[in-house]
């Protein structure tokens, strides 16, 4: 495991990044229909996958490397909405939004089954249509699930992995799951209606400002959106359908980590050890399996981007840069 003492040269890096004129970062447009637009503006697009429309948002170069940036819950690629200007500078980011979040479409339960499977499945079909190959991913919350199962697919299309509060371990899941194992063990109709407590606006509020020692630095933006999205009629019972689905991941993290064992991804792991969903202890055991896993633990809660973003930005791209880049 790699520690390095000061991370101020990095954060000098993001700085002078985010400091580029967009006239600096012009790209020659794929297509001669389309107007060229700097690296650094984000796109908005959609594309149908297996008849659903998946929103996602783009930008930088598709010729250089590319990095996905897979969300967790409640939120969508909105989390995102900082970071991506910032990775564009250097690479091609996509953030898809997964079905029934963010602006993707809603199917009905009844036609489309809400589960992490099927959510990688469908990542992976986008990454096929947006011809992307080979790519780093950065993995948060439910994100962690959806990209260990593309990369358990095919491991040799991940060139890197970037986890903040991303879970693969068992250690990673305390006292805060208790409810939701209870749903598992049992699938009964009290127990799934016990967790509509976590689909509040209270719920939504406190995991973006919980663990979080300035939460002036987290918008109210961000969880006023993902509440709103999450009150659209038929939302919560899908909620409550991926609550119950989590727990197949449990029986995939063996696999997982013999797989990280197996072909050594590099890794960067920027984790609030402030989060009570995903503590700090999902953290370390990344250390067992991967040999390159450089760890940062930051004074922070779930939503770290919210408060850490200009930190996150700039360390990651001094990994990439490191283990990607000059490894091309």
């Amino acid at each position: 495991m790699k520690h390095r003492p000061s991370l101020r040269h990095g954060l000098l890096a993001a700085a002078a990044l985010i400091s580029l004129s967009p006239a600096a970062a012009m790209i020659a447009p794929a297509d001669s229909s389309i107007a060229a637009a700097p690296t650094g503006d984000v796109l908005h697009r959609s594309v149908k996958i297996d008849g659903i429309d998946i929103f996602y948002r783009e930008a930088g170069d598709p010729a250089r490397p590319t990095i996905v940036l897979f969300h967790g819950f409640p939120t969508s690629s909105a989390m995102f909405r900082n970071l991506i200007p910032v990775l564009a500078a250097r690479y091609h980011v996509l953030a898809p939004d997964y079905p029934g979040f963010g602006e993707s479409a809603q199917p009905d339960r009844e036609t489309f089954r809400y589960t992490f499977a099927n959510y990688a499945a469908l990542i992976e079909k986008f990454l096929d249509a947006k011809k992307v190959d080979r790519f780093s991913a950065f993995v948060m919350d439910y994100g962690a699930p959806v990209a260990f199962r593309v990369f358990a697919r095919n491991p040799e299309r991940i060139n890197a992995f970037v986890v903040q509060n991303g879970n693969a371990y068992d250690e990673g899941l305390k006292e805060f799951w208790d409810p939701i194992k209870r749903y598992w063990r049992t699938g009964a109709v009290e127990d799934r209606e016990a967790l509509r407590q976590f689909l509040t606006i209270d719920a939504t509020k406190w995991q973006y400002t919980h663990g979080q020692p300035r939460p002036e630095l987290v918008s109210p933006d961000a969880w006023n959106a993902d509440q709103f999205l999450l009150d659209r009629p038929g939302n919560k019972e899908i909620q409550l359908d991926l609550f119950y689905d989590y727990r197949t991941n449990l029986a995939e993290y063996p696999k997982w980590q013999k797989l990280f064992r197996k072909h050594q991804p590099p890794a960067l792991i920027v984790w609030g050890k402030n989060d009570h969903i995903f503590p700090e202890a999902g953290a370390y055991p990344y250390q067992r399996d991967l040999k390159n896993v450089e760890l940062h633990l930051l004074d922070a809660g779930h939503f770290a981007l919210e408060s850490h973003g200009a930190l996150i930005g700039a360390e990651i791209l001094e990994f990439l840069s490191r283990e990607v880049d000059a490894k091309r």
